[in-house]
């Protein structure tokens, strides 16, 4: 991934804020740009990827980082 993405730390967010979150950074990204998304394991990890979706956008990549996720989200156009 690019080294200028952008990175929305949600650590500790409950769902559904850490959803509305992620949406309102994307809204105010250009289409095909990248953010950085990390989300704590469990509920979050299981209710933000499809809420991103199913906005258009598109989940490019997951990573496990001890209890947290590494969500890489382009922004759909």
């Amino acid at each position: 991934m690019p080294d200028d993405e952008e990175t929305l730390d949600l650590s500790g967010v409950p769902c559904p804020a850490n959803s509305a979150r992620a949406l309102i950074a994307l809204e105010g990204m250009p289409d095909g740009r990248v953010l950085l998304v990390v989300v704590d394991d469990g509920e979050p990890v299981r209710n933000v990827p499809p809420s991103l979706e199913e906005e258009g956008h598109a989940v490019v990549r997951r990573e496990k980082a001890g209890g947290r996720w590494r969500l890489w989200v382009r922004k759909g156009g």
